[in-house]
């Protein structure tokens, strides 16, 4: 049994705690947050105690750690918690600066203890169910990958302004799926962003409309679309054109009904949010990291991983703002 300690008692703790909670591998130990109250009150919903972070990493009955804080303290949180001999997964992305998540990784491999981040979307039934076909080739080669992840709306711009901007907040995580798609990084990346949402967005320094487009060094090409509002839902589609065949991912939809009538072919429309749409990922990530820290096998989502994802980022940031395509192998 994990004994697991919770860093964060935000939104997507409680995802994380359900996570948690339900698996019967691991047992939820403790809850922090910056906010003790925070803490108190999800520790509580879950049957938890609500402790400091300094004294869940301290806490050698602890196995493992969560980090579900803000971006800022993840690098720190990793170093700490590897160094006091706990197992971690960490939200994405590792951090903000592609420098600073590099030392981190230097730091924390050196205690030899298992890292993973959290890029859930690698463990969606369907996104995972295409790359089980591909890799088995039922389709041939991969020659040209499709991602559409569009928001119902917007963050608050507060968000916006410590997020370190759309590609590295929001597209990260289609970053990381072209690369789980296509089994390797591309080699440049060229990105287009606009502010025509939100224009306090804009104000803020940040797109909310953005496209790009990435290059492989056998040929093949991966297009990323990214919006912060699709008023019918969030929208989230993965496409994959191969040499024999084309696989595709569908959105999630509220229901199965389809009406059909006279005046035309009715359905619903997709789920709203992510909590909806990624609750089963989540647990299926979950469930992933405790088999593989308790079997001393490697983990199916590395910080390597979560590296190469936060400098496909700030490649595509760069491209966004000179309007000339960007070699990964130069950030």
């Amino acid at each position: 049994m994990i004994k697991v300690g919770l860093l964060g008692a935000g939104r997507i703790a409680g995802v994380h705690a359900t996570a948690i909670s339900n698996n019967p591998g691991s047992e939820l130990s403790a809850v922090s947050d910056y906010f003790p109250e925070n803490a108190e009150k999800l520790a509580e919903q879950f049957r938890s105690v609500a402790r400091t972070t300094d004294e869940i990493i301290a806490d050698p009955a602890i196995n493992a750690v969560l980090i579900a804080t803000s971006t800022d303290t993840h690098s720190e949180l990793i170093e700490a918690a590897t160094a006091a001999g706990k197992a971690v997964l960490c939200e994405k992305p590792v951090d903000l600066s592609l420098e600073r998540a590099r030392a981190c990784r230097d730091n924390a491999m050196q205690h030899g203890q298992p890292i993973m981040i959290g890029f859930n979307r690698r463990f969606d039934p369907n996104f995972k169910a295409m790359k089980t076909a591909l890799d088995a080739g039922e389709i041939g080669k991969s020659e040209l990958l499709s991602i559409t992840s569009f928001d119902p709306a917007p963050p608050p711009v507060a968000y916006i302004k410590v997020s370190g901007g759309l590609f590295r907040d929001m597209m990260i995580h289609d970053f990381d799926m072209a690369t789980f798609m296509m089994g390797e990084a591309p080699v440049s990346i060229m990105a287009v962003g606009s502010s025509v949402v939100d224009s306090e967005i804009g104000e803020a320094g940040d797109v909310d409309t953005a496209a790009v487009t990435m290059t492989y060094a056998d040929g093949r090409i991966a297009v990323i679309k990214n919006s912060r509002r699709a008023v019918y839902g969030y929208d989230q589609r993965v496409e994959l054109l191969g040499s024999e065949g084309l696989l595709q991912a569908q959105n999630m939809l509220e229901n199965t009904v389809v009406k059909s009538t006279t005046a035309g072919v009715t359905g619903a429309k997709p789920t709203y949010f992510f909590l909806e749409r990624y609750m089963p990922a989540y647990a299926a990530e979950w469930s992933a990291f405790v088999e593989a820290v308790n079997a001393g096998s490697a983990l199916p989502v590395s910080l390597d991983d979560g590296i190469t994802a936060l400098a496909m980022a700030e490649a595509a940031t760069k491209s966004a703002k000179t309007g000339q395509p960007v070699m990964l192998a130069d950030v």
